[in-house]
């Protein structure tokens, strides 16, 4: 269990409970604007005039124009470099965004970066990106190899490491979706696998889990996909391996026939 907490980038121990403190920082400032107008609002009942608006609360940008203008792959990295509109990348080191033949035939996305992968500015760098190498060479894929028809080509949901490895929110997921989508796009995958339960709902847009929808074949804007388990739960329930493996020839036989 100690093991499986470092993997997930628990590096301290802080409470029995964990402590979502980007909404405890959210709620504290909604609690300080509350409190700055109540006085104005008492002597404006008083008087009888109206009380006066609350101030307009930020709004998300659209990233949707920012990532269709970006012609190429090299034009989405350096996008995204310099977006800085997300807090997630307050907190994170590196961008991660991408690694291995952007020509591959075979795209995966996770989910975001972890604790390695935010330090080496790559995805899938840890003891599950070591499982995935393994995964890949299973049925003649690197993601090293030059060769298009043999490569990989590897990307997440989220560019940035979320604090503590937690969940995405919502709204971290819907801001950088587009970005997300003009990376599918301009790298132009024959079978995209998305690995992970937030990946693959994420891609499909689905309430689904991944327990159901691994083994499946779908389609992301005419792109045939076939969600996985994350190699993380592998790691964690090696009895899922068989199914993976499954996966996986599907993958191959897929790719061999198109």
């Amino acid at each position: 269990m100690l093991a499986w907490l470092v993997e997930m980038g628990a590096d301290e121990a802080i409470e029995d409970e964990p402590i979502d403190r980007f909404a405890a920082h959210i709620a504290a400032e909604e609690e300080a604007a509350a409190r700055s107008q109540r006085p104005a609002r008492a002597k404006a009942t008083r008087s009888g005039a109206a009380a006066p608006p609350l101030p307009a609360q930020p709004t998300a940008p659209d990233t949707r124009a920012r990532a269709a203008e970006c012609a190429t792959l090299d034009a989405l990295r350096s996008s995204l470099e310099s977006f800085d509109d997300c807090a997630l990348k307050k907190g994170a080191r590196n961008t991660v965004f991408a690694d291995g033949n952007p020509q591959a035939r075979l795209m995966i996305v996770g989910e975001a970066p972890g604790r390695d992968e935010d330090r080496q500015g790559l995805p899938f760098v840890g003891r599950s990106g070591q499982l995935l190498n393994r995964m890949l060479a299973a049925i003649g894929f690197s993601r090293h190899a030059e060769a298009p028809e043999q490569a990989a080509y590897i990307t997440n949901v989220l560019p940035w490491r979320p604090p503590q490895n937690r969940d995405p929110s919502a709204d971290e997921i819907s801001m950088m979706l587009p970005f997300l989508h003009r990376h599918i796009e301009l790298a132009a995958p024959t079978v995209l696998v998305p690995m992970g339960n937030a990946a693959a709902k994420t891609l499909l847009e689905t309430t689904t889990g991944i327990t159901r929808l691994r083994g499946n074949w779908s389609e992301w804007r005419g792109i045939p996909v076939m969600p996985m388990f994350h190699p993380a739960a592998l790691l964690r329930g090696p009895e899922k391996k068989s199914v993976a493996w499954a996966d996986l020839l599907q993958i191959r036989e897929r790719l061999d026939s198109a």
